[in-house]
């Protein structure tokens, strides 16, 4: 664990692994998990048991991160969103031989104060907007809003809104990536340059 910051006040039990340049923040509570490098763990964070985190994801403050959850690289995680990892919990009965896993696919963002409902699978560079309840899997360059979370549109890699012309393509204003979108499958792909 070189080049690891943790801040005095977090606690890191035995056996979590720390990738290289990652930094833990105040009052958080790392259980034995795998995170990778270079990754922010905000202030008040809590990551469970066998929790797989990818590199260079940044997870905000108040985040509580489940056993049953991966986050492949890149990813984001707003303050305050929420993870489950039970469909039906009750205080009195014992269900966790039944967690759920829950994948949040490279480069995808969760904005804050949103809950993910466990056993489903966030598309890579999908967004998902603050306060969304997310109930089913997101595609991936989906832009989900709304409770329960309905898709609003596509993004790209760099999180803006695309706008799509008759053929089906649009160009990101910011990284002038171009994207296609299939119209029978419903499916984006990022085209390369050259295309």
């Amino acid at each position: 664990m070189s080049n690891v910051f943790i801040h005095p006040t977090a606690v890191v039990d035995d056996g979590c692994q720390i990738g290289e340049g990652t930094k833990i923040w105040h009052f958080s509570h790392l259980m034995p998990c795998r995170i990778g490098c270079n990754c922010v763990v905000g202030q008040n964070v809590f990551i469970g048991k066998d929790v797989v985190i990818g590199n260079n994801v940044k997870i905000q403050n108040n985040v509580s991160v489940y056993t049953g959850v991966i986050c492949e690289d890149d990813v984001f995680l707003g303050p305050s969103m929420v993870f489950t990892n039970v469909i039906n919990p009750r205080s009195v009965v014992e269900r966790k031989h039944e967690f759920k896993s829950t994948i949040v696919k490279k480069g995808a963002t969760i904005g804050a104060n949103a809950t993910i409902l466990c056993g489903i699978v966030i598309g890579e560079y999908a967004f998902v907007g603050a306060g969304a309840v997310v109930t089913k899997n997101v595609k991936p360059y989906a832009l989900v809003v709304g409770n329960p979370a309905r898709q609003a549109g596509w993004v790209s890699e760099f999180g803006i809104k695309l706008v799509f012309n008759n053929e089906g393509l649009a160009i990101c204003p910011q990284s002038n990536q171009k994207y296609k979108l299939n119209s029978l499958t419903q499916e984006i792909t990022k085209l390369d340059n050259n295309d």
